[in-house]
């Protein structure tokens, strides 16, 4: 099975929360992912490309799994912090 995402990526809660909030009052994905993510996808909008399912970490790929394409995620931490999910 094949997975397509974008995520954003950021240290604190508190940050993906601020993000959240912007996405809602119209922001878009991409741009708040180039500007907000610690992620080198970040360059790209967050895009991730394709990936197989079992490549993330278990709590990201539940997250993705749970989402219909173009639905974005709540916060979903992992070792890595705190990510935001659209899946493609």
């Amino acid at each position: 099975m094949k997975l397509k995402a974008k995520h954003i990526l950021v240290t604190h809660e508190y940050e993906a929360n601020d993000i959240l909030k912007k996405l809602k009052e119209g922001k878009t994905f991409e741009d708040l992912a180039r500007d907000f993510s610690l992620c080198g996808s970040a360059a790209s909008g967050g895009d991730l490309g394709e990936f197989s399912k079992g490549m993330m970490v278990p709590s990201f790929e539940k997250a993705l799994l749970a989402l219909t394409p173009n639905e974005i995620s709540g916060v979903v931490k992992t070792q890595f912090g705190f990510h935001i999910i659209k899946r493609l």
